[in-house]
């Protein structure tokens, strides 16, 4: 199963890659100056980085972190986790892969 969206206007994209009863993957593309727009998760998940670069995440309460990625080197966010992701300034795609537990 592969399903596209493209938030438009926001300089990114993400890229269902597969979804069954257990676990959803998507691809996010965000290109230099885009963003995800504020979204919350609904499920707790992995995130796992394709480059090494820089984001910028504001969280729903306001509050900034800088997260520096290391391609290859995944974390994980509990559910409810609520943010915006940007990359801001960079010169290249910020590309990682999310993987959700459904259940």
């Amino acid at each position: 199963m592969s399903a596209e969206t493209t938030s438009t206007g926001t300089g990114s994209t993400g890229e269902v890659q597969l979804e069954n009863e257990h676990f959803r993957v998507t691809r996010w593309t965000i290109a230099p100056g885009g963003h995800i727009p504020m979204h919350r998760h609904e499920h707790e998940y992995v995130v796992v980085p394709m480059v090494t670069d820089t984001m910028h995440v504001t969280n729903g309460d306001g509050t900034e972190i800088v997260a520096e990625l290391t391609a290859g080197v995944s974390y994980t966010r509990a559910a409810g986790s609520e943010h915006r992701v940007e990359n801001r300034g960079g010169t290249a795609d910020v590309v990682f892969v999310e993987v959700e537990k459904l259940a």
